[in-house]
């Protein structure tokens, strides 16, 4: 059996069934491979770097390994932004490169790059098989430790002739099964204990929580505490909950912040949140201070890293958050306190004027509340973050703590072939779109019903929005010519709409975009001077200037 089938049969028995990627000579074998192959789908992108978001939101809400592929030199760097992207999500993507010949390393070989080391610091392993002997090894080895402990990205470079080459022992290897990390049921005691005693504390909630959320909202109602968010955590709890307080951090809430900053609470319970700057305001030393503070996280490396954590629960947020829910529910007994009345973040109110805020909140008056809305990096998302109310668990997907332009197309494209019931809009940015848009071609190709909303305002908002709030002027050059993207849409056959007021974004003109078997723009060419919900972030840099 040749080497690039039996990597494809490991992949196909760890549960791939979509590979992203370009096709192109150094990876030859695979695709060909693929040809007499019906489990395994190639997606075959437009830009290596979209495949690698696209396989990160696929093993995201699969909760499965995913896979991307790139040809040797520029194909395999394209791919390391993703890779990077991947690495800050703790989602376990394999990116497979190819490589020239063995007996022409070194020799300046078209397309020749060394990758394995380029790689290594934006993934868990990084390898190049040179030895076809090696390749069930490798491969078998690369999944295991994408897998394990704190999932994550690996990458594998595999040459042309390797690729061809037949392996001596072809059996296949049994798939590999990810164990858990069981936190210590000695130190769950201790810290619902410690709950218990001290009454009175917050719940900070980041991104890890994303597949123990039933328990996390009981545990907070157990212990009648309010919940705040991180950005990255914001699509995981209905807003709707009552001590669901709202976001704190980036472009955050005034409730969320007014709560940390007071003295109301003397425990800190930081759930799955790595506490960096996106998820902390800036490093706020408020969450912590004066408090009793108990971080429960996977990733061994996050505690006391920025802020002193008095109980650290090493463990997956599934098992720990479950488990210390008994040990608390074992100590509090059947008492029920009144519900404790917490100061929500008011829901947003629209409004006619034609602003990026009342668009944006319009528009979600048109989708069903089941929407999942991948939201990608610019002056829009500071909107999406503060005033995009999350009506069910599971429809809000963002990367603004790695913060890749054009992320969100690529993510709205794997969230689809993931959950293909789920309705999936996408909120981009001229910015964005002229990085990744050309992956409405691949939604098109692969007939996936996807709204793609791109917010055209000619400029590159959030770079013009900052200057001027920390600079008060901007460049010129941030202004850019106007560019019709809905009649592109049009030029690639997708049905589009352009909105240029309030009037133009209507309720059935939603739907019927969103009624096509296949991808649909609607473009909203506004250039909004009202300042972003993002002036944190400002005084944050502007501090460095003085």
């Amino acid at each position: 059996m040749k080497a690039a089938r039996i990597v494809l049969d490991v992949l196909k028995q760890n549960g791939v069934q979509h590979m992203f990627g370009i096709p192109a000579g150094s990876v030859n074998a695979f695709f060909d491979e693929l040809t007499q192959m019906d489990d395994i789908t190639p997606v075959v992108t437009k830009h290596e770097g979209a495949a690698g978001y696209m396989a990160a939101a696929y093993a995201k809400y699969t909760n499965h390994l995913a896979v991307c592929i790139a040809c040797s030199g520029p194909g395999g760097t394209n791919l390391v932004t993703g890779a990077a992207n991947a690495m800050r999500e703790h989602l376990p993507v394999v990116f497979l490169t190819g490589a020239v010949p063995v007996s022409t390393l070194g020799l300046n070989a078209s397309q020749e790059l060394d990758a394995e080391p380029i790689f290594r610091p934006v993934t868990k392993y990084s390898a190049t098989v040179n030895d076809v002997a090696n390749v069930v090894e490798e491969i078998t080895k690369a999944v295991e430790i994408a897998l394990s402990g704190v999932p994550g990205p690996v990458h594998i470079a595999l040459p042309i002739d390797v690729q061809h080459q037949q392996v001596p022992d072809a059996t296949l290897p049994a798939a590999a099964e990810r164990n858990l990390i069981t936190p210590d049921a000695d130190v769950l005691d201790r810290v619902a204990e410690e709950l218990i005693t001290r009454e009175s504390g917050y719940i900070l909630a980041g991104q890890g929580i994303r597949n123990a959320v039933p328990a996390l909202l009981e545990l907070a109602e157990v212990l009648n505490w309010p919940v705040v968010t991180t950005p990255q955590a914001k699509g995981y709890l209905p807003a709707s909950h009552p001590l669901v307080v709202g976001v704190y951090g980036f472009a955050g809430h005034e409730a969320a912040s007014e709560l940390v900053s007071g003295d109301a609470h003397n425990v800190a319970l930081i759930i799955g949140s790595s506490l960096g700057e996106t998820a902390t305001n800036n490093y706020n030393a408020a969450i912590t201070q004066d408090r009793f503070t108990v971080q429960l996280d996977f990733d061994a490396s996050v505690f006391n890293r920025k802020y002193v954590v008095d109980e650290a629960v090493l463990g997956d947020i599934t098992l720990s958050v479950p488990a210390l829910l008994e040990a608390v529910k074992a100590r509090k007994g059947a008492t029920s306190p009144a519900p404790l009345k917490v100061k929500k973040q008011a829901p947003s109110e629209g409004g006619s004027e034609y602003t990026t805020k009342n668009v944006l909140l319009a528009l979600q008056q048109s989708l069903p509340a089941s929407t999942r809305y991948t939201i990608d990096i610019g002056e829009f998302m500071s909107y999406m973050i503060n005033h995009l109310e999350v009506k069910e668990s599971y429809t809000y997907e963002i990367n603004v703590h790695f913060g890749a332009m054009g992320s969100g197309i690529g993510s709205a494209i794997g969230s689809k072939l993931a959950e293909p019931e789920r309705p999936v809009v996408c909120i981009t940015g001229d910015g964005c779109f002229f990085m990744h848009g050309m992956e409405l071609l691949t939604a098109k190709e692969y007939n996936l019903p996807i709204l793609f909303v791109v917010m055209n305002n000619a400029r590159l908002g959030m770079v013009y929005h900052g200057h001027n709030l920390q600079f008060k002027r901007t460049h010129s050059a941030f202004e850019q010519e106007p560019v019709n993207i809905s009649a592109m849409a049009a030029a690639m056959g997708i049905p589009s709409h352009r909105v240029s007021e309030m009037e133009d974004l209507t309720e059935e003109r939603v739907q019927e975009l969103l009624s096509h078997n296949g991808p649909a723009v609607l473009e909203v060419f506004l250039k909004d001077n009202s300042t972003p919900p993002m002036g944190d972030r400002v005084k944050f840099l502007s501090s460095f200037g003085k």
